[in-house]
């Protein structure tokens, strides 16, 4: 169940239109490497130490996959890729690196995950 809290927000863009009332959603808690570890360990034969190795393995393996350029799918969970945000020229030849000013990773979610987010709970709190 996601607990969430009312907030309001005003627009960015018009600084004097009046607040609007959004629903935000509020954490419940954080879980690490160690604790999906742990969790992990209890469902296999795996040890937790083994887990650790496994799980920070293929956080090194995405990052240097994703600095290559490649999409890396991880699964069923979703995938991650390169985005890029860079300054607009009027010509294409004009387009150089230089003008790059930053690149975002990105992650679609798979057909599970993207599954569960339309199934949520919610429960106000105050």
């Amino acid at each position: 169940m996601i607990k969430f809290k009312i907030l309001p927000k005003r627009n960015p863009q018009d600084l004097a239109a009046p607040e609007k009332f959004y629903a935000t959603a509020i954490a419940d808690g954080e879980v690490d490497f160690e604790f999906l570890a742990e969790q992990i360990a209890y469902e296999t034969t795996l040890t937790e130490t083994d887990c650790i190795a496994v799980l920070l393995s293929l956080e090194r393996n995405i990052l240097r996959q994703l600095e290559q350029g490649k999409i890396v799918r991880v699964g069923r969970l979703g995938s991650f890729n390169v985005t890029l945000k860079s300054v607009g020229k009027n010509s294409l030849g004009e387009v150089t690196a230089t003008d790059i000013v930053k690149g975002r990773v990105r992650f679609r979610p798979g057909k599970k995950l993207s599954k569960m987010s339309t199934e949520l709970r919610y429960r106000k709190v105050e």
